[in-house]
């Protein structure tokens, strides 16, 4: 199954574009044809620096194909995803859920937690059969997306004003 994570043209199904997903369709596109955002725009600032201050002795980022996780809680078997709020948290959600699946199809059955250290938040997150039958559903949507000739149209959400591919968008 392992040709079900990526798209025709081998582009690969990451959980930053399930992520995206949530956002804004044309922010998965430009995500999944390696176009970069502004790497100096201050809200991405501000997600490194919240892992760094927060996490500082947690191994972190261990990568998988097609995915990188903030850290793993081996003992727990625990998936750890971290945020720096809960203002998208149903993206975070579904990130995590895709973690899940993809660990699962390994053989690795575990659970997932989002932390937000700013609000002291720990959002658990298990992955049931309603949200495996919504990911999968959404995983070929952006396979469908990925494929388009060209990115989907702008559509201006309550997202766009902190969004560091605007320029993309609105300039």
């Amino acid at each position: 199954m392992k040709g079900y994570y990526f798209t025709q043209d081998s582009k690969a199904i990451t959980g930053t574009l399930i992520w995206y997903y949530f956002i804004c369709k044309r922010e998965v596109w430009l995500m999944a044809h390696e176009i970069t955002p502004d790497q100096d725009f201050a809200p991405l600032e501000i997600g490194r620096t919240v892992h760094e201050i927060f996490y500082k002795g947690v191994k972190k980022e261990i990568s998988l194909e097609g995915m990188r996780l903030d850290f793993f809680k081996k003992k727990e078997r625990i998936v750890c995803e971290v945020k720096t709020s809960s203002r998208f948290l149903e993206s975070a959600k579904f990130q995590t859920l895709y973690y899940l699946y993809r660990l699962k199809e390994a053989g690795i059955e575990a659970s997932g937690e989002i932390l937000i250290p700013k609000e002291k938040k720990i959002i658990r997150v298990q992955l049931n059969i309603e949200d495996n039958e919504k990911l999968l559903n959404i995983i070929e949507d952006i396979k469908k997306i990925v494929s388009l000739e060209k990115p989907p149209e702008p559509i201006k959400n309550q997202y766009c004003k902190r969004c560091a591919y605007r320029e993309f968008c609105w300039v």
